[in-house]
């Protein structure tokens, strides 16, 4: 492994692990998920996210394709979580993986990512320096295996639509990275949602971890939310959670 990666590696710990952010995250499961619920975690990076779920009980199946990272999971996770060093997307596969070593976190199967972050504040620093061949399969083939979840957390930098592509059935909540300067990403895991079933959003900006509208809203009212975000007012992460009455 190379020394530009461990520190990457480490870069990521430090930010993520972070006791106040990890009590915030905590914090916020406790309104979205309970004992015995099966949560899938995609894009788990540094794991936690997937602890967070654990801690009130959830069953969690942790995603990484990022060898990098899988690596420090196995380590890391607790025994009862269960890590699936795969992707997902649309169908089975093998893909590469565009990775920046010393931001390995914004590691992408999206084509388009590095082209389309030059013009992306934030991103002015990060180089994909690096391919990494990678499995993917697909939410319908673990939730098979698996089940069906209650909850899907996605953080996959511009490919959460290519996820869902591989999902026929709606799930209870579904949560997604949102990057303003990407509004067509955005926009597309939407559109999957809206054929998937009928769903009401909030929002949570960067890593503050709690919601920022006191009631849940429609997809309009979302939509022209996100169309009023400047390109640099910073990302954060869509919840959508399933209307059934």
């Amino acid at each position: 492994m190379q020394l530009s990666s461990i520190l990457g590696v480490l870069r990521s710990v430090v930010i993520y692990y972070n006791p106040a952010l990890m009590r915030r995250n905590r914090a916020l499961y406790r309104e979205l998920i309970g004992p015995g619920d099966l949560a899938f975690d995609v894009g788990a990076h540094v794991g936690t996210r997937a602890r967070a779920m654990r801690h009130y009980g959830a069953r969690v199946i942790a995603f990484e394709p990022q060898p990098v990272f899988a690596r420090f999971l196995r380590w890391a996770l607790p025994r009862d979580i269960v890590l699936v060093e795969a992707a997902l997307g649309r169908a089975e596969s093998r893909a590469q993986m565009a990775v920046s070593r010393r931001h390995p976190t914004v590691s992408s199967l999206r084509d388009s990512l590095p082209d389309e972050a030059r013009a992306m504040p934030g991103f002015e620093h990060v180089r994909w320096d690096s391919r990494a061949e990678v499995h993917v399969t697909t939410l319908d083939a673990m939730i098979a295996a698996h089940g069906l979840p209650r909850y899907i957390k996605i953080d996959v930098e511009g490919y959460e639509a290519e996820v869902l592509s591989g999902l026929s059935q709606p799930v209870d909540l579904v949560s997604f990275e949102y990057l303003p300067g990407l509004p067509q990403a955005s926009a597309a895991v939407l559109a999957r949602l809206a054929e998937l079933g009928t769903y009401e959003f909030n929002v949570v900006r960067g890593e503050n971890a709690g919601f920022d509208w006191p009631d849940w809203r429609d997809l309009a009212q979302l939509r022209a939310w996100l169309a009023r975000q400047a390109p640099d007012s910073g990302s954060g992460d869509i919840y959508a959670r399933r209307i059934t009455t």
